[in-house]
């Protein structure tokens, strides 16, 4: 029975030759994985990270410091190994993959790369609806069935982030939308707007609001006005992860707003999903204390592309490997547990 095993994975824990939580967020990542995984040994296998990539229409209306362009050449340069996420899967042994799910490019062929293109790029939401209801539930559908390939590989822990220059727009639009919190808590700087510019950027967005304000907070209704081609994906991605028992790792804002859609559909998917930072974006913050998640690692860091993932994924080892690996006071031979 569950609850047994949750019982036995608690006092294997309490019962290593340690003090009571000594070990801190490590022993709630070691409870966390050996519940998922149902066993008391267990196990991170071929871990995999995945980068979700799009154009985003409202990104022509000036929401972002950078030009629409960048999306498609940054996923050139994960291509061509040059990209933080390259340097750190690399480095940890991680499998990396990037999907284009919706970039306003035609890309050559290439290992690393899967088309998934929903099309060119979503529209202004700023003007109607980024997609329609088909090409949404297209988005799930297709992140549902690349985990689902993946997952055949032995993999039991995946990655998700993304590239999309917009997509801190869609986000706030999806994290204020769904849990009813006002647009100004949601919004920051994204790829970095200055103070002229993030006031641009939430005008705009408050502007985006108000013609959507009818819309109501259901989650597919709101990735289809707001989302993006790679957070709807992303989204689908999770879902299907958390139901094959897969750990979710979440990186920054981006994801985590695709992981709310997603919770918002299923709340078996709170289980999985492990957050891996917390980011510098304003939204997330905030985000992450609403959810009450705790996230692994506090870097300042913003960039996205998974790389939180891919660098917190050593102390998701480390937490397995106390678990398996360090004795119990019986085992050691020490009597008694010291009052420490």
């Amino acid at each position: 029975m569950q609850q047994d095993l949750d019982a036995r994975i608690r006092e294997k824990i309490d019962f290593k030759t340690k003090p009571t939580g000594a070990l801190g967020l490590l022993e709630d990542l070691a409870y966390q994985i050996a519940s998922v995984q149902n066993t008391l040994s267990p196990r991170l296998v071929s871990p995999h990270i995945i980068v979700f990539a799009a154009s985003h229409g409202i990104a022509a209306s000036g929401v972002s410091a950078y030009p629409t362009e960048v999306t498609a050449q940054m996923v050139l340069n994960f291509l061509n190994g040059g990209a933080a996420i390259n340097a750190f899967t690399r480095q940890h042994r991680i499998e990396l993959t990037v999907v284009d799910a919706g970039v306003d490019y035609e890309f050559t062929r290439h290992d690393m790369l899967l088309d998934r293109k929903i099309g060119f790029g979503t529209k202004n939401f700023l003007e109607g609806a980024a997609m329609t209801a088909d090409e949404c539930l297209r988005c799930l559908d297709e992140g549902a069935k690349l985990v689902e390939s993946i997952s055949q590989t032995g993999c039991n822990v995946i990655g998700f982030g993304e590239m999309g220059i917009g997509n801190t727009s869609s986000a706030a639009m999806i994290m204020s939308r769904l849990l009813g919190l006002p647009l100004e808590d949601c919004v920051g700087k994204g790829t970095g707007l200055d103070n002229a510019g993030l006031e641009r950027k939430i005008q705009i967005l408050t502007e985006a609001a108000e013609r959507h304000k009818p819309g109501g907070n259901d989650p597919l209704q709101v990735l289809q006005t707001f989302g993006g081609f790679e957070i709807v994906m992303m989204c689908g991605a999770m879902l299907e992860a958390a139901a094959r028992q897969m750990l979710v790792l979440v990186d920054g804002f981006i994801a985590s707003a695709a992981y709310l859609a997603a919770l918002k559909m299923n709340h078996r998917v709170r289980q999985n999903a492990v957050f891996c930072h917390q980011s510098e974006e304003r939204g997330h913050r905030i985000l992450l204390e609403t959810l009450n998640a705790k996230p692994i690692l506090q870097l300042g860091m913003r960039l996205g592309e998974g790389t939180g993932c891919a660098v917190a994924y050593p102390i998701l080892q480390s937490a397995v490997a106390f678990f398996n690996e360090m004795a119990s006071f019986e085992s050691a031979g020490i009597s008694g547990k010291p009052d420490l």
